[in-house]
């Protein structure tokens, strides 16, 4: 049965990983939904968030394959119930003399939205949230005649004590255990 997983990796910032580790999914002909990519919390190690929709059977299989990748240190997958979640997204709306700027607003407001920047005649909305409240904003605002939208990857959270710092700990504790001879 299929569900949604996000996958967490965490890797070293290298040239080509991302082609390598989106490769795996394209050779297992899973869909990537979101990606996101950004410095994480330790210093010089980057956090790739992915979201998919598979079997859990394959996610695990295609995470293990990404810890097979040099620049990888490490890879965790969640459901969204595991995880604390969310995207954001911009909307750009021209504003004419026939523009309803209280129902506009109002809309803003209702959603939980808020305006980013006056640019011209344009106004640039900001919402966060879960892709279905993006999705559901987008809807309120067509009316009004959406000019641009976009929408972020998905950023997470394990709901977890940190899952990278256990797996660091460990690390330390087994390098410390292992008796170098030369």
């Amino acid at each position: 049965m299929k569900q949604i997983f996000t996958i967490v990796i965490f890797t070293e910032n290298k040239i080509g990983l991302v082609n390598r580790i989106t490769s795996l999914f394209t050779q297992r002909h899973i869909n990537i939904e979101s990606i996101t990519a950004s410095e994480s919390e330790y210093s010089g190690i980057h956090r790739f968030t992915i979201v998919i929709e598979e079997s859990h059977d394959l996610t695990v299989k295609v995470v293990k394959q990404i810890e097979k990748q040099v620049e990888v240190l490490k890879a965790f997958c969640f459901t969204d119930q595991e995880t604390v979640y969310s995207e954001i997204a911009l909307y750009k709306i021209q504003l004419t003399p026939d523009t309803d700027k209280e129902a506009l607003m109002e809309m803003v407001r209702k959603n939980d939205a808020f305006v980013k920047e006056l640019v011209g005649d344009f106004i640039i909305i900001e919402k966060t949230g879960k892709k279905q409240e993006t999705h559901a904003l987008f809807e309120a605002l067509s009316p009004f005649g959406i000019q641009g939208f976009v929408r972020s990857g998905r950023v997470s959270l394990s709901k977890t004590y940190s899952t990278f710092s256990k797996h660091l700990q460990d690390l330390e504790a087994h390098s410390k255990d292992t008796i170098i001879i030369s």
